[in-house]
């Protein structure tokens, strides 16, 4: 028993150390051996021997995450002291599985069913076929999406006879296993290509509050003039410098010129200090630029909003001077909702390029030929300018597989702008952000949708 022990252990520290994989998903089928001991109640069985050896087979299925069946048959190497003989002890029964958080890596369940227990005594001695219910729990450690080591501890009632009342027999089982999952929603996703396969795990998740749109995420059918006063603040100050007045005044002007813009000022810090601090400075930093913008250009409050960043998205290294002082900036994104036909670009614009994809799947649709063309006409244009494409999934599966999506979205769309309409590819990048920038909340099919999608953010570098 003690080396029973010894293994269930192991394996509960192996498991701990493995990478995070999902848990249990509705449909699956599940192969479970496993090994363990079976306690004898000596007060009512004086003739067998307390701790025995189990080993056993559960076969399982998901009805949901949550809930499951599972039907279980397990042998014991009982022995009769009296005699000194040995005696084969049959189990079987079905159960009932509810797991707790079952879309994690650790998944600690309870259990309950029913079944039988027959005991051959041999040498004459007639069998003893007995009802049981039993009632326990246990916990999963997937090591992967589709195996998990597992403990179980069951509490056994045997019913020696047809009098409930009397000769309740009170058994303890306890085993440590394998789980082999196959089929379900996630194990369909896996076995393919996540281009032409559904995505996986369409339950809603948990969302925290949407933030602000960072720089990099255009609002659809807008354009982003993007202006960056970098390492312009000294250490552990707010205040704007005099030498950054000339490069603000390219923000207010261009407000000022047009009026139907708005503005989002982020201030962003370096690493050094607390994270709380960092965050309170690199507010105070973005707000001292509305002020400026406010009280110097006349531009309304309302159409200006500060956001600090933190030190949470560094553009350099913050082991040296030089790069620590490029992340104490401010970043001013101007959201202009015009017509870059009609309007003369500035020094830096980031046109976007807005698709949305089926559930799953990275192909393009025919329908957004012209927004691919706008881009493509808009580089053509302006021959000096880069282009990243940016690939966006909603969180329906694991991290890992909507990583993969967006980028091969991205790849996608960069593939049909050179196959297309001839941009060079050295122009342009692809890169995919998985869930990790939504547009929208994921607990609907129209914020999902809305997540689905490609921006095209063009670097331009236009000659005057």
């Amino acid at each position: 028993m003690k080396k029973i022990t010894s293994l269930m252990v192991v394996l509960a520290l192996l498991a701990l150390a493995g990478t995070v994989y999902a848990g249990e998903r509705a449909g699956a089928f599940s192969i479970s051996p496993f090994v363990g001991g079976y306690m004898y109640d000596e007060d009512e069985q004086p003739e067998l021997q307390k701790n025995r050896i189990l080993s056993g087979l559960r076969l399982g299925y998901d009805v949901t995450d949550s809930f499951g069946v599972e039907l279980v048959g397990h042998y014991v190497w009982a022995k009769d002291k009296a005699r000194d003989k040995h005696i084969d002890a049959w189990s079987y029964r079905l159960d009932l599985l509810y797991n707790f958080m079952p879309r994690s890596t650790v998944v600690p369940y309870l259990a309950m069913g029913g079944g039988g227990q027959i005991l051959k005594y041999g040498s004459g001695l007639d069998d003893r076929h007995d009802g049981t219910f039993n009632l326990g729990g246990g916990v999963k450690f997937f090591m992967t999406d589709s195996f998990a080591l597992r403990l179980d501890a069951r509490h056994i009632l045997d019913f020696a006879n047809e009098d409930l009342d009397d000769d309740i027999i009170h058994n303890w089982e306890y085993s440590a296993g394998l789980s082999f999952l196959f089929g379900g929603r996630e194990a369909a996703v896996a076995a393919v290509s996540p281009v032409t396969t559904p995505a996986p795990e369409p339950e809603a998740k948990p969302e925290t509050p949407l933030e602000p749109m960072p720089a990099a995420e255009p609002t659809p059918g807008h354009h982003k003039y993007c202006v960056t006063l970098q390492g312009e603040y000294d250490i552990d100050q707010a205040v704007v410098r005099p030498e950054n007045y000339e490069e603000i005044a390219e923000v207010g002007n261009f407000m000022k010129k047009y009026p139907t813009t708005t503005a989002v000022i982020e201030g962003h810090t370096d690493n050094v200090g607390s994270a709380s601090h960092n965050m309170e400075l690199s507010q105070r930093r973005a707000e001292s630029v509305v002020d400026h913008l406010v009280t110097k250009f006349g531009i309304d409050r309302s159409r200006l909003s500060a956001k600090g960043f933190g030190f949470t998205r560094p553009i350099a290294d913050n082991t040296t001077n030089e790069g620590r002082q490029k992340n104490r900036r401010i970043e001013a994104i101007v959201d202009c909702a015009f017509d870059v036909q009609q309007v003369q670009p500035p020094d830096k614009l980031c046109m976007t390029l807005v698709i949305d994809f089926d559930s799953g799947k990275a192909d393009i649709k025919p329908q957004y030929r012209s927004e691919i063309a706008r881009v493509a006409d808009y580089m053509k244009q302006y021959p000096t300018t880069t282009a990243l494409i940016e690939g966006h999934t909603d969180n329906t599966g694991s991290a890992a597989a909507n990583m993969k999506l967006s980028q091969q979205r991205a790849e996608n769309v960069v593939n049909y702008l050179v196959d297309n309409f001839g941009i060079d590819r050295s122009r342009l990048s692809a890169k995919g952000y998985g869930s990790t920038m939504r547009l929208a909340y994921n607990n609907t099919p129209e914020g999902r949708q809305k997540n689905r999608r490609i921006n095209a953010v063009i670097d331009c570098v236009i000659t005057k």
